[in-house]
């Protein structure tokens, strides 16, 4: 694992750093998530229109397809200073997952109408994975297909679906043959969000959030052309689908800025507050900063993996286990710092409630994604080679 750079590489950084100072607006500098809408927002328009010029809405798909052909290092590093400074990486669910799974599953056809609809921004892309009933076990989903003619008739419910309220079109998995093993009788979809038949209906989390959504198909009717891949094999590109995550860099940034606001503002309170709270609270912090160093050096040691042409697998069980349980330490040792203060939400309190907010959002970074459980079994199997409980 290499923890410095080259020459070569030192000299990508600081390209990536004059791309970022000529061109982000200042007034979305900090904004956070990948789903920020250019379509509403001028300056994040003109920030994506600078990043589609140098490929660098999707960095690592090929040339041809709208990307810069970008190694995994250089992606890493990308990443690594947009999250430095505070840079929005556009693109959300479309850039992540889907068009890295179109590039290697889709068809001709597919790639051509859906690619360059990803990196303009024109249209914004759902997951229907999860159900009510199938959730770490997602191979146990229910949602049926139907073969009709030229079509398929799709019914069932999807769940936790982020950002749906807004969302063009959604890639799903859907069950084509309920007699089959269920690994092997499922299918994916691309579903036009406009259909006949779909209802999205609002799920407002604990911090008053509105970014998952349940979404019931009703003979919903989609052409057989947006299969991807094989019918009936659709659980092997949506298992694709899922590896096409970026490295946690960005979130260890990011978690490490939030640690350097808070220790900020203890430093500036310390007065107003007892020693014994203000001891305790130091120490706290102390190891939240340990924790999010060992959080970089697992993103170096998968992207290390990557580079040299391995798959992370118990690695990347590891990263996602330690990266969301951080998250919690963070908020929790938060909210001990500001006491009562801590758990207002409103503009007045500390922070205008983001501790409070970032406590409540905390408690589903250990179940999106692979629950904190499944991520153990992993290890434990894949990684450490102990037998299945």
């Amino acid at each position: 694992m290499q923890l410095r750079d080259t020459p070569e590489q030192a000299a990508w950084r600081e390209e990536v750093r004059a791309f970022i100072r000529e061109n982000l607006p200042a007034e979305i500098r900090g904004v956070t998530g990948y789903f920020y809408d250019p379509r509403t927002n001028p300056a994040f328009g003109q920030w994506r229109d600078a990043l589609v010029r140098r490929g660098w809405i999707a960095p690592a798909w090929p040339k041809e397809y709208g990307g810069a052909g970008m190694t995994v290092v250089e992606q890493f590093i990308l990443n690594q200073e947009f999250a430095e400074a505070g840079a929005p990486q556009p693109g959300g669910l479309g850039v992540m997952m889907l068009g890295p799974t179109l590039i290697t599953h889709g068809t001709e056809e597919q790639k051509r109408e859906h690619l360059p609809r990803i990196l303009s921004g024109e249209v914004i892309w759902c997951q229907g994975y999860s159900e009510p009933g199938a959730g770490s076990d997602l191979a146990g989903l229910q949602t049926r297909a139907v073969r009709d003619g030229d079509d398929f008739i799709i019914n069932g419910q999807k769940i936790w679906t982020s950002f749906a309220h807004f969302a063009d079109w959604c890639f799903l998995l859907a069950r084509t043959d309920p007699d089959a093993p269920k690994h092997r009788g499922i299918t994916y979809f691309l579903v036009d969000m406009k259909s006949p038949g779909i209802t999205v209906r609002p799920l407002v989390n604990m911090a008053g959030g509105h970014d998952f959504n349940e979404v019931f198909f009703e003979d919903v009717r989609v052409p057989a052309r947006n299969v991807v891949g094989e019918v009936n094999r659709g659980w092997y590109v949506g298992a694709t689908t899922l590896d096409f995550e970026r490295s946690s860099i960005g979130t260890a940034v990011g978690q490490r800025k939030s640690i350097e606001r808070y220790t900020a503002w203890l430093r500036d309170h310390r007065a107003q507050l007892p020693p014994s709270t203000v001891a305790a609270i130091r120490l706290a912090w102390a190891d939240r900063a340990v924790d999010v160093q060992v959080l970089t050096l697992l993103a170096y040691r998968i992207i290390s993996m990557q580079a040299a042409g391995k798959i992370p697998n118990a690695e990347a069980s590891i990263a996602k286990l330690f990266t969301s349980e951080t998250g919690q330490r963070i908020a929790h040792t938060a909210l001990r710092m500001l006491g009562t203060a801590g758990v207002l939400m409103d503009r007045s309190a500390p922070f205008k409630g983001e501790a409070a907010r970032a406590y409540l959002n905390a408690v589903s970074l250990t179940i999106a994604g692979g629950t904190s459980e499944i991520q153990r079994n992993i290890i434990a199997q894949r990684g450490l080679g102990l037998p299945r409980d």
